[in-house]
């Protein structure tokens, strides 16, 4: 069956999800009759519900779900959560590339349901037998295929908008993987804290900017971000970077042309993004090169530091993050 858009839904697929009713049904007996103690113990343990709380309203998930599938950007935090979803849509290359090497082993493992682009083949979903399925994406997608969603298996649904930290607690519970939920809050808490106080002196009194440039940026153009991880690093780690005036839109928002570059030389210190390896991200290469930037104060003076930024959508990349930041702001020269 070939993929149905989240927007065009047609009477075919009404069919296709009575019959996966048909087959989650039959699946309830699973291991019934094998005498098997443990596969008994694990298959009750698979029936019993709890109630958790979402955009779609309270949800009655399996205690221990065995079988989940991951719709649109819940993909990659379940999976850094140490889960392992038997179902997930598409992730873009740049979003794998930057994966540990097990964790992108078990998205590679996982069965493909949908597309990056808002499709989703939901006969290939319900054949998967879901236990459990969890979901990110606009709300408008919801009104249109929740309910279909709903009949297949429990499904808990996140808006967009969701903080990152409350997506990460929220996942952790439905998905019950808050084991390893608490061990990386645990470990953001020591970095974060670590990071204050070895450099609390050297960026008290510090004006940072953060800049960026994406690969859907006009030619010529960058921005300021003030959302990502430079808001974890304003926010959580305490460094005075610039944002939005409340109730504004975000700056990084805004496209600025190369002739502004100059405008960053009243900012003490500057990040801006770079690869693993440290170099500078592809998109952002044009403007290293430019010579403006070349001659900005906190360039020539080594003030300009490359942080790498493999997400922020959960614990795992912004712990990369804060590594990154915390060997970046080692190599800060000392105040004159």
């Amino acid at each position: 069956m070939s993929n149905i858009p989240l927007r065009r839904r047609g009477a075919a697929l009404a069919a296709a999800l009575m019959s996966a009713s048909l087959v989650l049904t039959a699946c309830g007996t699973e291991g019934g009759d094998t005498g098997d103690k443990a596969a008994e113990t694990r298959s009750v343990k698979a029936a019993e519900t709890r109630s958790v709380k979402a955009e779609n309203g309270t949800v009655e998930v399996p205690v221990a779900p065995r079988r989940i599938v991951t719709i649109g950007n819940t993909n990659l935090p379940f999976i850094d959560l140490g889960g392992k979803p038997v179902g997930v849509t598409e992730v873009s290359d740049s979003d794998l590339d930057v994966l540990p090497k097990e964790q992108r082993t078990v998205y590679e493992a996982a069965e493909i349901v949908g597309s990056s682009g808002g499709e989703v083949d939901l006969e290939k979903l319900a054949g998967l037998k879901p236990d459990l399925i969890l979901v990110q994406f606009h709300s408008n997608d919801w009104d249109k295929v929740g309910k279909r969603l709903e009949s297949i298996a429990p499904t808990v649904l996140w808006g967009l908008d969701t903080e990152w930290k409350a997506f990460a607690d929220a996942i952790a519970e439905a998905g019950n993987v808050a084991d390893a939920l608490s061990r990386q809050k645990a470990e953001f808490k020591e970095k974060v804290a670590k990071i204050q106080e070895t450099y609390g002196k050297v960026i008290d009194g510090t004006s940072f900017v953060d800049v960026s440039r994406g690969d859907w940026s006009d030619p010529g153009t960058f921005y300021i971000a003030d959302i990502g991880c430079s808001e974890i690093a304003r926010d959580d780690v305490g460094l005075d970077l610039p944002e939005a005036a409340e109730g504004k839109d975000p700056l990084a928002y805004e496209s600025l042309p190369f002739e502004q570059i100059g405008k960053l030389s009243k900012y003490d210190v500057i990040t801006y993004p770079v690869d693993a390896e440290g170099r500078p991200t592809e998109p952002f290469v044009p403007v290293v090169e430019t010579n403006t930037w070349k001659a900005l104060p906190a360039v020539s003076s080594g003030r300009a530091l490359g942080v790498f930024c493999p997400g922020n959508n959960s614990y795992g990349p912004v712990i990369r993050y804060l590594d990154s930041l915390d060997s970046a702001l080692a190599t800060l020269p000392a105040k004159k």
